[in-house]
């Protein structure tokens, strides 16, 4: 049995392929169309799905798309009259394109496929799971649990904001919902627009931003106050009411009232080329202190209505692993995984498997302890004849090396501080690089964060690095009983590892604070002194661990920085000449591709047109 699920439309479209309900191809339409954060019909995704999976549309038994339309559809002319007569001009503009393509998606779809190949539309069965369904579906269905408990939390679907569902078997079973316009996302996001950053993009940069506020500070106290008095009503089982007096995303184009909340706060709206002041840290540290609390008392709320001791986490609020890692030491659960492309993106997995199991009432199998999602290395892989092809078409400069030699040559080049470009196998789905798509370094340099982001990301110098560590050291340097294969908890750093900070720590300034060693491992200890970990296995991917191994025998460091291979505002790179690009646009050093090592040194002269900069603008 085929199925072919489709996100798209919103942001992060992508597409997923599964065969007999095991997941064969995933991956985001913005890895082939270099526009971050894509929302347009996966064409390409799509292309590379079928083909993967060597199947033609024809022979597809379903296309599930992620969300009900008309449902959506409902709630837009609700919520327009329900506020009428504000967001009049917000309604005018919505019109026209729901019209003319959302309220007829089927026939969207069909003309979308025509372009990827000919097919008897009679044969071409397509259903519409609903959004959250889509996101419980794709964090239980993936999961190694025989029964969990299910959260899924993001900004809107069509009318649910976060649910609370219990899996057990093939079987999905929704207990509780919190409905639009009263959600924690949305509330995550309107801070994201008022701190400066761009919404269902930034939203990193503000959990990044939190811990450099001070969480004693009379400031930060009292915006927290305010959020929780003006802003936000949050009830003990979880659920919050939103004071609509000071959002606009109900019928505006925009997130805030930002005179309410000019005067709430008495902070102005932050642009995102102002300097970032101790209140936006404060207020960053605010929201995300609200949030957590938030998750933490929908998480006990989800525990008791279902009774179950495990958790399945989905939806955008997931990717939030700040939050993850607080509710993990809080043992709610005694055990919780969290689906790696939490996002729209991983909505296209979810619907899939949703038709798989609840449409067709195909039976779960379980092999293992192992979760379904591969290491989530779903994506294209590329051969050494397509490697070469690269190398030809640019004249790059080369040397092979077999896997051993590789990578203790790789090893010693990050341990003299050198900055490498990692591409190997099949890219990883979701936004995460996990090793195939990795840039790294060396995490005991107290200079290599700073580096990194300024010379090689071209990004904002308070944004923290993760580490990607052994799996079998990473009780040594993290307060970690388990594993995090995602990079999708935050959590503290061993106490031993610490280093002293000096007397007046809290009131140095954000850049001073990160010139402020914590650690023996700095580069990927955050202000808070905490990190958020990759665990990499050697079953899972042999090649990054065998590098990690053999840092580790030169150094006696068993992790690496990871960061995403791209530049800001770039989508991960996929292709060898997408990494070749990204390498010669920037300040790294080396770039290994395949059995392939490109030194920067030798490569010939870049002067093929690069506006990087004008085309990737700011996330």
């Amino acid at each position: 049995m085929n199925i072919l699920g489709i996100s798209a439309f919103y942001h992060d479209s992508a597409a997923t392929i599964i065969q007999d309900g095991k997941i064969i191809a995933a991956a985001q339409e913005e890895r082939f169309s270099r526009k971050k954060h894509d929302a347009s019909f996966p064409i390409d995704a799509v292309r590379f799905c079928l083909k993967k999976a060597d199947v033609s549309i024809d022979e597809l038994d379903a296309i599930a798309f992620y969300d009900k339309p008309l449902l959506k559809f409902e709630r837009l002319l609700e919520t327009y009259y329900a506020f009428a007569p504000r967001g009049l001009r917000s309604f005018i503009a919505a019109m026209p394109v729901w019209l003319r393509e959302k309220m007829f998606l089927k026939r969207e779809i069909y003309q979308h496929l025509k372009k990827i190949g000919s097919f008897d539309k009679g044969k071409v069965k397509i259903l519409f799971p609903e959004h959250h369904l889509s996101h419980a579906a794709s964090a239980y269905y993936a999961s190694p649990l025989k029964e969990a408990a299910i959260l899924t939390i993001d900004g809107v679907g069509e009318w649910a904001t976060a649910t609370i569902s219990h899996g057990e078997g093939k079987d999905i079973r929704t207990y509780k919902e919190l409905r639009f316009p009263h959600s924690i996302g949305l509330l995550y996001s309107a801070f994201t627009y008022y701190l400066g950053f761009r919404v269902n993009s930034g939203e990193y940069k503000l959990m990044g931003l939190a811990p450099y506020g001070n969480p004693e500070s009379d400031q930060m106290l009292k915006y927290k106050a305010l959020i929780e008095e003006h802003l936000v009503d949050i009830k003990p089982d979880g659920s919050i009411h939103l004071n609509q007096t000071y959002f606009s995303y109900a019928t505006g184009l925009r997130m805030t009232r930002d005179s309410h909340w000019e005067k709430l706060l008495g902070v102005s709206r932050r642009s995102s080329n102002d300097e970032i002041l101790q209140e936006h840290c404060d207020l960053a540290l605010a929201i995300q202190q609200v949030t957590e609390d938030v998750v933490l008392k929908m998480a006990k709320e989800t525990r008791r209505l279902t009774r179950s001791a495990y958790l399945c986490l989905s939806g955008g609020v997931a990717l939030n692993c700040v939050a993850n890692g607080k509710l993990l030491k809080k043992g709610i659960f005694k055990d919780i995984f969290i689906q790696p492309a939490s996002g729209d993106a991983g909505g296209s997995l979810g619907a899939a498997l949703a038709a798989h199991h609840i449409y067709f009432q195909k039976d779960r199998v379980i092999t293992g302890s192992e979760d379904a999602m591969q290491g989530a290395y779903l994506g294209p892989e590329f051969s050494d004849v397509e490697i070469t092809q690269m190398i030809e078409k640019f004249n790059a400069v080369t040397l092979v090396e077999g896997n051993e030699k590789l990578s203790d040559k790789i090893a010693g080049f990050l341990q003299e501080g050198k900055v490498v470009g990692w591409m190997q196998g099949r890219m990883e789905f979701g936004p995460r690089a996990l090793g195939n798509r990795s840039i790294l370094g060396d995490p005991r340099s107290s200079e290599m964060q700073k580096i990194m982001n300024l010379k090689i990301k071209y990004r904002e110098s308070f944004r923290p690095f993760a580490p990607s560590v052994l799996v079998e050291k990473a009780n040594d340097y993290f307060e970690l009983d388990g594993v995090s294969p995602y990079m999708l908890l935050a959590l503290p750093i061993q106490e031993a590892l610490n280093a002293d900070i000096p007397e007046g720590y809290e009131q140095l300034s954000m850049l001073e604070k990160l010139n402020v060693p914590r650690s023996s491992i700095p580069a990927v200890t955050h202000v808070d002194y905490s990190a958020r970990i990759q665990t990499v296995s050697k079953e899972t991917n042999p090649r990054y661990w065998e590098l990690l191994n053999a840092f580790e025998k030169k150094t006696g460091v068993g992790l690496l920085i990871n960061t995403s291979f791209n530049v800001r505002g770039e989508p991960i790179v996929c292709t060898p000449e997408d990494a070749y690009r990204c390498f010669m646009r920037t300040e790294m050093d080396y770039l290994v591709i395949g059995d392939f090592i490109f030194d920067k040194k030798e490569q010939p002269k870049w002067d093929h047109r690069d506006v990087w900069k004008e085309d990737f603008v700011l996330d």
